[in-house]
């Protein structure tokens, strides 16, 4: 019975030490972090570790003019059919299209017909009214004549005299001529056609001023003034500029933009209607950087930006406008008047982080020109 309690006993003591040992040799257990402790830790490590090295680049704002840009075409200013005052045979067109005509230049003309006749029977008819009238004017002298006898031979002179211009007007409108200076874009009577009044013998186009038309926005329209030189290029290259003559005060119903005319000079007569262009029309002068296209980069909402550096070195994204494109570069606004941009590593910064920059300062002869002449 004791050996018993001793095998017992030996056995517990046993089973005690092998349970004591297994807690002493085994590992602490590890609680994971929270994810606010997690970011901690990696600003902690973050600040501790060594800034990225960039390369920054000092600018300065100067003054820019802002342009709307719009797309357009040329537009001759006037163009008309010159038609026919009343019936006739066509005897005669004088032009042919294409033809470069002055004011007042016949088109075609009209036979005579018996207008002629009609005119010197009114001339007679005159020459009759006249007479009786002196002759009554006379007998007025003498006393044998009437007032009312007067005023007829006065109402029928008139008469006659309303008659004769009449048959002079229809003979001067045989002659079918232009309205304006320009050019003959069209014929549509051939000698011999008979026509009405209303029916056209050629369209004549006014080629000189030549407009350049085009719609803007209603968030631009209000910032457009009359009078402002506007820039067009046109699709074989050539560069026009005018005036702003024209700025719509309805929008169009559909597309709520606003019509708009720059007057072009085409004395040369090089230009031609219906030539799409390229307007740019100036509305406003604000301070500006010229930077690369390269350095642009997109915020979380999809805008464009860049990135810059304050006076401690620690990276800032600037969201920016495009003012103006040119071959040197981008101007932009939306950057400090004075401010530091990465111009290599900003790909590998983000905006709150520290950075080891290395300054090389740019003011070229392009900044100091623009900063004379205000462009």
């Amino acid at each position: 019975m004791r050996s018993t309690y001793i095998w017992a006993s030996a056995i517990a003591v046993f089973l005690t030490v092998w349970l004591v040992s297994g807690q002493i040799n085994s590992a602490p257990v590890v609680i994971d972090p929270s994810i606010a402790e997690q970011n901690r830790m990696e600003e902690e490590i973050g600040s501790d570790s060594i800034p990225t090295r960039v390369r920054a680049e000092r600018i300065r704002a100067v003054e820019k003019i802002r342009y709307t840009n719009i797309r357009g075409k040329t537009q001759n200013k006037r163009t008309v059919n010159a038609r026919a005052e009343l019936v006739g045979r066509v005897v005669e067109r004088r032009v042919e299209r294409g033809d470069v005509v002055a004011t007042d230049a016949v088109l075609c003309e009209l036979s005579i017909e018996d207008r002629q006749t009609a005119l010197i029977e009114a001339q007679e008819l005159v020459r009759q009214a006249r007479i009786d009238y002196q002759g009554a004017l006379k007998l007025e002298a003498k006393g044998f004549n009437s007032d009312s006898a007067i005023a007829a031979a006065k109402a029928r002179l008139a008469s006659t005299a309303a008659q004769l211009k009449r048959r002079q007007l229809n003979i001067e409108k045989t002659l079918i001529r232009a309205p304006f200076a320009g050019v003959v874009e069209d014929v549509h009577v051939e000698i011999g056609d008979y026509v009405n009044p209303g029916q056209g013998c050629a369209t004549i186009v006014d080629l000189n001023p030549m407009l350049m038309v085009g719609r803007v926005s209603e968030k631009d329209v209000l910032d457009l003034k009359l009078g402002e030189l506007a820039t067009g290029v046109l699709t074989d290259g050539r560069t026009v500029q005018g005036p702003v003559t024209f700025v719509g005060q309805q929008s169009d119903p559909q597309t709520r933009t606003y019509a708009v005319e720059i007057q072009l000079d085409n004395t040369d007569g090089a230009l031609r209607s219906g030539i799409t262009a390229e307007i740019k029309i100036p509305v406003d002068r604000v301070l500006a950087q010229r930077v690369s296209p390269a350095l642009f980069a997109l915020d979380d909402r999809g805008e464009i930006g860049i990135r810059v550096l304050d006076s401690d070195n620690i990276v800032h994204f600037h969201n920016i406008e495009i003012i103006t494109e040119g071959p040197d570069g981008v101007w932009v606004t939306g950057l400090p008047n004075e401010t530091a941009i990465i111009t290599v590593g900003q790909e590998m910064v983000v905006a709150g982080e520290r950075v080891d920059p290395d300054f090389r300062d740019r003011f070229t002869s392009a900044v100091a020109q623009s900063l004379s002449t205000g462009t």
